[in-house]
């Protein structure tokens, strides 16, 4: 049997973060000492005003919840793995988030909207935290062939990216939306707005198998869209969800997050199905 590292064909992630309310207060109000949290209430507050929308950019952002589903060439999974679950250090995620895909000789990453959110954060954390990603940015390589390059699909897959032609039509309701059209959950009593409160009150388990979902989610979708572009067929769709459920529930009693998942697991309703 070939090792992992051989095995694995691509990394299906998704990461938490929260907002570092001292750089936020440090460089937006830097003569007002404000505490981290009121200067990230405030940031918020000035954004809704300004720009219709309390999100902060993803450059105050630091990972604290990152997921990854190993996946194989054949589109099974071989593993999900929670980086850094007993602590989530930003440092120390960032580091085996890097150095993790460079060990498993660089698969193409897969994400839902990954190419606006969750790769920009992981840039700017390895900046922060002076983690080397040289083989991500390949310095000197032409431009089409560096992993980060847009269209570079080897490297990188962006589910959102497909589904809205590189930003050309919007994809309405996002990943909630691509799981629910296959039946699966979707967001369920989590979303990404929550997960700032959920750190505040220390409720770190719950932000990790809040992680995973989204991540099963993203695999799913993923599925689908091979589907779309040929490399399986709907019937070998059906039979690696059915493997996946199966997976699940083996895990399910030691896993936080697969139980409830399997709750609220729907199955897709096929039409081309033959119907007594």
């Amino acid at each position: 049997m070939a090792n992992d590292n051989e095995r694995v064909a691509y990394l299906v992630f998704d990461i938490e973060t929260v907002v570092d309310g001292d750089i936020v207060s440090k460089v937006r109000y830097p003569d007002e000492g404000l505490s981290p949290r009121a200067a990230r209430e405030r940031f918020a507050k000035d954004r809704m005003k300004s720009k219709g929308s309390d999100f902060i950019p993803h450059s105050y952002h630091i990972p604290i919840s990152i997921v990854v589903a190993k996946v194989a060439k054949d589109f099974s999974i071989l593993d999900i793995v929670a980086l850094d679950e007993d602590e989530c250090r930003p440092h120390i995620l960032t580091r085996q988030f890097w150095h993790g895909w460079k060990a498993y000789v660089c698969p193409a990453f897969v994400t839902f909207n990954g190419r606006g959110f969750d790769l920009p954060v992981m840039e700017a954390a390895a900046y922060r935290y002076g983690v080397s990603i040289a083989r991500w940015l390949d310095p000197g390589g032409r431009l089409h062939d560096q992993p980060r390059y847009r269209y570079n699909s080897g490297a990188h897959i962006d589910l959102y990216e497909l589904l809205t032609n590189f930003g050309a039509a919007p994809f309405h309701g996002g990943l909630n939306l691509a799981a629910s059209l296959l039946g699966k959950p979707g967001k369920m009593d989590v979303s990404g707005s929550d997960v700032q409160a959920m750190h505040d009150q220390g409720k770190i388990p719950e932000i990790i198998a809040y992680c995973r979902c989204d991540v099963l989610d993203t695999y799913f979708v993923f599925l689908r869209t091979r589907v779309l572009t040929g490399e399986i067929t709907l019937e070998q769709e059906a039979t690696f969800v059915n493997e996946t459920k199966r997976w699940l529930q083996e895990r399910a009693a030691d896993v936080l997050g697969y139980e409830k998942y399997l709750e609220y697991w729907g199955d897709w309703v096929n039409p081309w199905a033959d119907r007594v």
